[in-house]
């Protein structure tokens, strides 16, 4: 009887997902459900692209430009370790980007074995994305002189301004600027703590075409890399992209990140997009440029972009690129539901290619969740917007919960939004239901002062924005600009609409409190485990969350009923431990011992037996704790540990494969590095330079240590040496890779972390040659950029030349003091020294010598052909001596010609001979003219008549001078000139 197939169970389960941080580890494990123990002569593997993120985006590069599916070499095999039941296999993740893995057991007769089900994926965020994701949506046109004011609206302002819009004038009043923003940054990210500003789109608006609205939309995009010039100040000293610069350099200086909302999807009438390719815009049958739409909205001053041409994919991709290089560190994208996944795909591909911690944030609003799903794992992205901000019943807001938290941990960080700038004002509402009356709108000037009353709506605002922030995944929680005031005008993308900047009434304080409970309680964090405690039909939100680490716990309580009391009963069994008992045991009153982190104080608790009961004001939000302050790592603590954990891990897959890190502890890991970066890489990779070394040999140290003293020298590095940045300031540094043999990538960004107390960053060992040139922006309060250069040696000598540059030179004497020296770049001049014959005058004696050739120049006619002799057509130059250049010259019709030149000085005369020669057959390459072909030589020498450390002027002396001394000499068979003694 034939024995049972195997049922192969793997853990995570096939088709699962999970979100995981570079630094955290991933446990697979397989066994075969219908056995106990695995047989002893069966094996197993897990087949994965885990660790092949740059053979990954390749895959997807290629195959959309050729229009093929991934060939799939990016995936391995891995063979997984046994134990008691059957296999296992840890894996570091060290890259961002979304990861397949499914493990398969392997029988004696090598059949595999596969689990039912799709592929396990894994979305893997960057390092800093753990926690306190707390966002600040700013409309950089709302931050100018209408900022402080509450309504802008005047309609006799805006009947006058209609009329002369009917006689054909464009009226666009003033707009805020960028710089508008830049003294705000303090009051974003100080005071209200939020960590990530989020600006809507920056490109030119319409004007006086296809202008919808006053001001025109900024989703109505009119170029992807420009900034409008109305959001920039004209001083004559910086241009738009410059003042960009500035905010950028400010938010990091401040430890905060910058966000852009970008538009993919359409542009506005008249972009340089449609100006230039039309082709790759939607039309209607008869011809019309379409404008795209959603709820039942046309977007008239919208023209839809088709998808559907890689050529569109990379000029987006470059654009994206262009806003990376100036400081962008995640982008907002608007729509990007309606742009299709192989799009997305190839876009975040090339972009992550360069900057692998870039976060994409889908704004799928109005799409099917099963687009976002798509969009947050296949298609590259690793936030999207929550849709709370639009439920509001006790069963809308439970049901949306329960999803939003299931699949922050699945697929990709929701994003909470308490306010977003399409939708109402939470301060223009008193309730989901009850907006605001519209009396309280009256109009006011645009320049007022901000208003001393409160909003209605204020009560409605505070508990929306506790019930989005308590309710967060990694602290995944944002705002529009103006919620902290109160502000309660809708804005208008194509208006100006006041912020109610300053006002007495506001909440800064409270949405301060709430971000930083974010920011420093690990109860916030990555891996805190997040249980909705109350029924479904209930008005109090009850959730507890706890630390990943188990050392800390609150329970969130939130009142959804803006209008009337609430009491929300639980068992004491679902709390932790005996936390929640009061210090006079069952059926006290009071909050006990507990602290309120939020509120003045815990709301009345009554206990009833093994039932507790919260009793909850209108619109009340509490979020209790037995200690004021966490027991576990929190805060900026812990941020720089993970970070230093993750740099960690990064450096130990450069030299180690991931398969054989296993079994690591994150924190051992960031405490190694705060003692010493240095001394951790070298450890590092100790063991592949050397794994025969005796136990306990110091292993050698191949690390070179940079500064900023070292931004004057050239940095040569050994090969197989790690390059480790140190700095006493935040920086942001990049290299840029020159020479096109390298197999490293052009050019890479590395952000620096705090280590030791320093700041630092590593370039990883590389066996190939390289020159390359690093730029350093350091984060402090006066902009200052450092240039340096370096050189990557090879770890062996190269079969083959390295690629001439420009500036390469041929230093040739006669062996008594004479010289030449020409540049790679034939005719080339680089300084005052330069010269084909710098003869030394004196027969026995070295002295100053006298320069009388300068420079030659050639030019080559190959059957009518004429090209220059120069670095353009150069294949291969030779220092010598004797100095060689290999030229191969364009002859027309695919043909080519060589021609070499070889230069030298006679040993002991003052006399440089150069030789031109046409190699034979059998050393030309490609396409030769045929013998018979013409090919003639025009030379050309500059002649001087000075001394070593002088300059000829053209000046009448010196035309005078060379006309008196130069004669003509006619040797068989050309004519020649000499300068006089």
């Amino acid at each position: 009887m034939a024995a049972p197939l195997p049922h192969p169970s793997m853990t995570p389960p096939p088709g699962e997902r999970l979100v995981r941080f570079v630094g955290d580890r991933l446990r697979f494990e397989v066994h075969d459900a219908r056995q106990a123990r695995p047989p002893a002569n069966w094996a197993a593997r897990l087949r994965t692209n885990l660790g092949r993120g740059a053979a990954l985006r390749r895959e997807i590069i290629q195959a959309h430009a050729r229009g093929a599916p991934p060939a799939g070499a990016s995936w391995r095999d891995i063979p997984m370790q046994r134990h008691e039941r059957g296999w296992f296999l840890e894996l570091p993740l060290n890259e961002t980007g979304f990861f397949s893995a499914k493990a398969y057991l392997l029988d004696h007769r090598g059949w595999q074995h596969w689990p039912e089900g799709h592929d396990f994926g894994v979305s893997v965020h960057p390092d800093w994305a753990r926690t306190a994701n707390t966002i600040y949506c700013a409309f950089p046109r709302l931050h100018g002189r209408t900022r402080t004011a509450r309504v802008t609206a005047d309609p006799a302002l805006e009947a006058r301004l209609q009329s002369l819009d009917a006689a054909g004038y464009t009226v666009i009043p003033p707009s805020g600027k960028l710089r508008d923003l830049l003294p705000q940054l303090p009051h974003i990210v100080d005071t209200l703590g939020c960590r990530i500003l989020h600006l809507l789109p920056l490109g030119p608006t319409p004007t006086t075409y296809a202008r919808f609205g006053r001001f025109g939309s900024p989703y109505a995009c009119l170029d992807l890399t420009a900034v409008d010039p109305a959001l920039v100040e004209f001083d004559k000293r910086t241009t738009g992209i410059e003042q960009f610069l500035e905010l950028a350099h400010a938010t990091h200086r401040h430890g905060a990140r910058l966000f852009l909302d970008i538009v993919i999807n359409h542009t506005g009438w008249g972009s340089t997009l449609q100006e230039n390719w039309p082709q790759w815009f939607v039309r209607k049958p008869d011809g019309e440029f379409h404008s795209p739409g959603a709820w039942g909205t046309t977007w008239e001053d919208l023209v839809e972009l088709k998808q559907d041409s890689v050529a569109l994919w990379d000029v987006i991709a470059d654009s994206l690129l262009v806003w990376c290089r100036r400081g962008v560190d995640g982008f907002r994208c608007d729509a990007g539901y309606m742009v299709p996944v192989p799009a997305w795909q190839y876009i975040i591909a090339r972009v992550r290619d360069e900057f692998p911690d870039v976060v994409f944030l889908l704004e799928g609003l109005g799409g099917a969740w099963e687009a976002t799903e798509a969009l947050l794992t296949h298609g590259g992205m690793q936030w999207a917007y929550s849709e709370l901000f639009q439920n509001f019943s006790a069963l809308q807001v439970n049901g949306y919960l329960d999803h939003a938290l299931k699949q922050s941990a699945r697929v990709g960080t929701l994003i909470h939004y308490s306010e977003t700038h399409d939708n109402d004002r939470l301060a223009a509402q008193t309730s989901a239901a009850r907006p605001v009356p519209g009396d309280a709108h009256a109009a006011l000037p645009a320049t007022g002062q901000p208003s001393s009353s409160a909003p209605p709506g204020r009560a409605w605002s505070l508990l929306r924005n506790h019930l989005c922030a308590l309710a967060s995944v990694h602290g995944g929680y944002g705002f529009t600009g103006g919620v902290e005031w109160l502000a309660d005008e809708k804005i208008r993308v194509h208006g100006c609409t006041g912020l109610n900047w300053g006002a007495n009434e506001n909440l800064v304080a409270e949405l301060g409190r709430l971000n930083r409970l974010l920011a420093e309680n690990p109860c916030f964090f990555d891996g805190a485990k997040i249980t909705r405690l109350n029924p479904g039909d209930s008005d109090v939100l009850a959730l507890l969350r706890e630390s990943a680490e188990g050392k800390d716990a609150v329970l969130v309580l939130v009142n959804l009923s803006p209008g009337e009391s609430r009491t929300l009963t639980l068992a004491a069994s679902k709390l932790p431990g005996d936390a929640f008992f009061p210090p006079g045991g069952r059926g006290a009153g009071g909050g006990g011992g507990l602290f309120d982190l939020i509120s003045a104080s815990a709301p009345p608790i009554r206990w009833n037996g093994d039932q507790i009961s919260f009793s909850l004001a209108p619109a009340a939000a509490h979020c209790l704790a037995t200690t004021d302050k966490p027991a576990g790592l929190r805060g900026d603590a812990y941020r720089a540990a993970r970070a230093r954990a993750a740099w960690a891990v990064q450096a130990l897959c450069q030299v180690r494969p991931a398969e054989s890190i296993d079994g690591f502890d994150w924190r051992e890991l960031a405490a190694a590095v705060d003692r010493s970066p240095r001394d951790f890489l070298i450890t590092a990779s100790a063991p592949l330079r050397d794994p025969e070394s005796a136990a306990g040999s110091p292993p050698f140290p191949n690390v070179i240590e940079w500064t900023a003293a070292d931004a004057r020298r050239f940095t040569v590095v050994p090969p197989n040496h790690w390059l480790l940045f140190e700095d006493e300031a935040p920086f942001r540094l990049t290299l840029d890779i020159r020479n096109p043999q390298s197999e490293t990538r052009g050019t890479q960004h590395i952000s620096s972390i705090p280590a030791a107390g320093r700041h630092i960053a590593a370039l990883a060992p590389r066996a190939d040659a390289a020159d390359a040139t690093i730029r350093l922006e350091r984060l402090t309060s006066h902009a200052s950029r450092l240039t340096a250069e370096l050189r990557f040696l090879p770890a062996a000598p190269g079969s083959a030349p390295p690629a001439p540059r420009p500036t390469d030179l041929a230093l040739l004497t006669n062996g008594r003091g004479a010289m030449a020296r020409l540049a790679a770049d034939l005719g080339r001049v680089n300084s005052k020294y330069d010269c084909v014959l710098g003869a030394n005058l004196h027969p026995a004696l070295p002295v100053d010598r006298h320069v009388f050739a300068k420079r030659l120049r050639a030019w080559i006619n190959a059957d009518g052909f004429i090209t220059p002799l120069n670095f353009h057509n150069l294949a291969r130059f030779t220092a010598g001596p004797p100095a060689v250049w290999r030229f191969v010259a364009q002859a027309g019709d695919g043909r080519t010609v060589e021609v070499q030149l070889t230069a030298d000085l006679l040993p002991g005369r003052n006399t440089t001979v150069f030789c031109f020669s046409r190699p034979g057959a059998s050393e030309a390459r490609g396409k030769q003219l045929p013998a018979e072909a013409d090919v003639r030589l025009t030379v050309r020498l500059d002649i001087e008549d000075r001394g070593f450390h002088s300059e000829t002027k053209h000046n009448a002396a010196a035309h005078d001078h060379f006309a008196r001394h130069s004669h003509a000499f006619a040797p068989e068979p050309r004519q020649q000139h000499g300068s006089a003694p």
